[in-house]
């Protein structure tokens, strides 16, 4: 897990392509056609994008936010600005003005990288057009700025759900950690055609479905700007996907509609929130294949996971990666098999973050002595094996009980008329609460009521059922369970 001592990622990245020059790297999949782009035109406009951005006058530690949206024009901008030794920081083409604005502040970038139509902030920083790419020379070599691979090489924002977005700074060497996931999650192969479902600019996305098939050697496949759910099985079944990931919202959309046969595909892989068991069920029944699900943050990318050669068994996330040190935190000790705690990765672990960005105090508070504590909770079997509970702040106090939300809304989703959960701790007195869930389908609260009784325990079921037509999610599809609750005790007269 130790990279080289002189290193930079988007050399790394583009190393395995150049001995396959002419395979397609790239595919942007269209209704009437793919854009494609090899190996060696990946290179070239990565060089070109490296060589212009440096001539503009930016120096290696310069920071660049870019404004680009959900085209292969972003992977170049990213690539580019960190083969040059600058910062680039991804953000999703869908924030506001106001929105970017105050990222910006907290980020204090050296220059804009922007594509039109998306909002800039309000910052003196120069704005670069982001189409001048397309007219930049192509040196005779990658320009690249090699280093210390600890030092900053991107920066992302945390989506903002526990508070203030904030900027976390990653290091050069986090590109080179997620070569645990090639067997770890995603059974990866160069030979493999993976299909991502995000868009460009969501940092699931540029890792999973370009970053890491680039490492490898493989193909990426990344539906065109404004692609439909429903299209997607006709796209990996036309265009030979081999492995298929996405957030478990697109998996629920997609089991709406009948599925073609896919026979590429070898499985699926899910991440961004925890995968309700019968959405995995269901897609298993519809094609036959596998969804491996991982759990990873904005500090730190995916370590726990199941995978081809590992499945996760039933009612957990999977094993941590190998090469990775995690552990279930207590009151500042190890808990033992089964003991509830919070899900912590140790900081030699070269895949967490550097910290957040002007916010050493935050950084320092995040950590139990060597331990990064995630704010998930979370339990450990004899296997090692690890199952997820929830967010730290989410769980739910019944009588004394600690609850699990995830607990529940698994065993609510399983009911055949319900498409999908979100429970919480709803104050219905100054001085009391209760479960509540809040379900988006058609089936009725009796009925629910009725379904939850045969599958939880008392004190974990809901003692309130509300249906609803969607579930809040954030930029990042991750269920909002604090919005619902706040919205709810708000709209009642509790907040």
């Amino acid at each position: 897990m130790t990279p080289p001592d002189r290193f930079n990622l988007s050399e790394y990245v583009l190393a395995a392509g150049a001995r396959t020059p002419d395979k397609i790297a790239l595919a942007v999949l269209g209704p009437p056609r793919a854009e494609r782009g090899s190996y060696a035109r990946r290179r070239d406009r990565v060089a070109a994008a490296a060589a212009g951005l440096a001539a503009t006058g930016l120096r290696p530690g310069d920071r660049v936010l870019l404004r680009i949206g959900n085209e292969p024009a972003f992977p170049v901008a990213f690539l580019g600005a960190a083969a040059a030794g600058l910062i680039p920081v991804p953000t999703s083409a869908q924030l506001t003005g106001p929105e970017i604005t105050a990222m910006a502040a907290e980020l204090d970038p050296a220059a804009v990288l922007a594509a039109p139509g998306i909002a800039l902030p309000d910052h003196p920083a120069p704005v670069i057009d982001a189409a001048a790419m397309d007219g930049w020379p192509v040196p005779a070599e990658l320009p690249v700025d090699r280093g210390d691979p600890h030092r900053p090489g991107y920066i992302v924002f945390t989506s903002g759900t526990g508070g203030r977005p904030r900027a976390v700074v990653h290091a050069h060497r986090a590109v080179w950690a997620r070569r645990a996931m090639w067997d770890g999650w995603y059974g990866l192969t160069a030979d493999d055609r993976l299909l991502h479902a995000g868009a460009f600019n969501w940092t699931y996305t540029l890792g999973t479905g370009l970053l890491d098939p680039w490492a490898i050697g493989a193909t990426a496949l990344i539906p065109a700007a404004g692609t439909v759910p429903a299209a997607l099985p006709l796209l990996l079944k036309r265009h030979d996907a081999t492995i298929f990931a996405a957030a478990p919202g697109v998996y629920r959309q997609l089991l709406k509609h009948d599925l073609p046969p896919m026979p590429k595909l070898r499985h699926g892989l899910s991440a961004g929130e925890k995968l309700p068991d019968p959405t995995r069920a269901a897609w298993q029944a519809a094609t036959g294949t596998p969804v491996h699900e991982a759990y990873g943050m904005s500090e730190c990318s995916t370590f726990i996971s199941g995978s081809p050669a590992r499945p996760a068994p039933a009612g957990t996330l999977g094993f941590p990666q190998p090469g990775r040190r995690i552990g279930i935190r207590s009151d500042g000790r190890d808990a033992g098999p089964g003991e509830p705690g919070i899900i912590a990765v140790h900081r030699s672990d070269p895949g967490l973050m550097l910290g957040y960005l002007g916010h050493p105090d935050e950084t320092a508070a995040r950590f139990d002595g060597d331990w990064f504590l995630t704010g998930d909770t979370g339990s450990v079997d004899a296997a090692g094996a690890v199952a997820y509970l929830g967010r730290a702040d989410d769980m739910m106090n019944a009588g004394g009980y600690r609850v699990s939300p995830i607990e529940v809304e698994e065993a609510l989703a399983s009911h055949p008329e319900v498409q999908e959960a979100a429970a919480c701790e709803l104050r219905v007195k100054a001085d009391a609460t209760v479960i509540g869930a809040f379900y988006v389908g058609s089936a009725t609260a009796e009925a629910l009521a009725a379904h939850a009784e045969a599958r939880l325990a008392a004190y974990k079921r809901p003692r309130m059922l509300i249906r609803v037509e969607t579930l809040p999610r954030g930029a990042n599809n991750k269920l909002l369970r604090r919005k619902l609750r706040q919205d709810w005790e708000s709209e009642n007269g509790y907040a």
